[in-house]
C-alpha cells in the first residue's frame, strides 16, 4: 500500500494589485474627462511643447490636474520598484504591505522635497523660479511614468523583469531628468549664471543629495 502525502498548495494572490492598477487607470480617465484639452496637450508633449508654452505658469502646480499625474506617477513608480526588489531577490511582488511601505517612502520623500525646496524659495524670495522648474520636473517624470504603466503591468503581471528593461528605464529617467534641467537652464541662464555658486549648492543638496540617500537607504533596509 502507497502512502499518499499531501502538501497544500499555497496560491499568491494578486487582488490587491489589480485593484490599485484599476484605480490608476481611473485616475488616468478623470484626467482625461475632467481636462480634455490640457490632457490631449500632454499627451503629445514628445512631439510639442505647446502644453510647456502654455501651462507654464508655476501656480499650476497645485491645479487638479498636476495633483492627478503626481498620484499617477507615485503609484507607477512604486511599482516599478516593486518589480525591482522582486528582481534583486528583496522582497516579493505578491507583497501587498510591502508595497504600502514603498509608496509611502516615495510620497513622504517627494512631499518633504518639495515642502524643503518651498521653504528654502520663499527664504531666498525665488518662490515663483522653483515652483515653475517643479512644474518642469511634475510635468517630464510623470510622463514618463505614464509611459510605462502599461509596461510597468504587463510585466508585473508576468514577472518577466531583465536587465535590458531596468537599464532602459535608468536611461530613460535621466534623459527626462537632463532634459527638464536643459530647458530649465535655457529660461533662466542669465539669473543661473549671476547665482552660479547658489545654482551649483541647490543642484548637490535638493537633487543629488537627497537621491542618494533613498538609495542609501533602499540597500540597507
Amino acid at each position: 500500500m502507497i502512502d499518499a502525502f499531501l502538501q497544500p498548495r499555497i496560491l499568491e494572490t494578486k487582488d490587491w494589485a489589480t485593484i490599485t492598477f484599476l484605480v490608476v487607470l481611473c485616475l488616468v480617465v478623470v484626467a482625461k474627462s475632467a481636462f480634455e484639452n490640457r490632457f490631449s496637450d500632454y499627451i503629445r508633449l514628445l512631439v510639442s511643447d505647446k502644453f510647456i508654452k502654455v501651462y507654464k505658469d508655476g501656480s499650476q502646480l497645485q491645479s487638479g490636474f498636476s495633483v492627478l499625474l503626481f498620484f499617477i506617477s507615485i503609484f507607477s513608480a512604486s511599482f516599478f520598484i516593486l518589480l525591482l526588489t522582486n528582481y534583486y531577490n528583496i522582497g516579493h511582488t505578491t507583497d501587498g504591505i510591502l508595497f504600502i511601505r514603498i509608496t509611502t517612502l516615495v510620497f513622504v520623500f517627494v512631499l518633504a522635497k518639495y515642502l524643503v525646496e518651498k521653504i528654502i524659495a520663499t527664504s531666498f524670495g525665488i518662490e515663483e523660479i522653483i515652483e515653475t522648474f517643479n512644474l518642469k520636473k511634475l510635468t517630464y517624470r510623470s510622463y514618463v511614468f505614464l509611459l510605462t504603466l502599461p509596461v510597468v503591468f504587463v510585466l508585473y503581471f508576468t514577472n518577466y523583469v531583465t536587465n535590458n528593461f531596468i537599464f532602459y528605464i535608468f536611461i530613460a529617467l535621466f534623459v527626462i531628468i537632463l532634459l527638464t534641467y536643459l530647458f530649465s537652464l535655457r529660461i533662466y541662464q542669465n539669473l543661473i549664471i549671476k547665482n552660479l555658486f547658489y545654482f551649483i549648492l541647490y543642484l548637490c543638496a535638493f537633487e543629488i543629495a537627497p537621491y542618494y540617500f533613498l538609495y542609501y537607504l533602499i540597500l540597507k533596509y
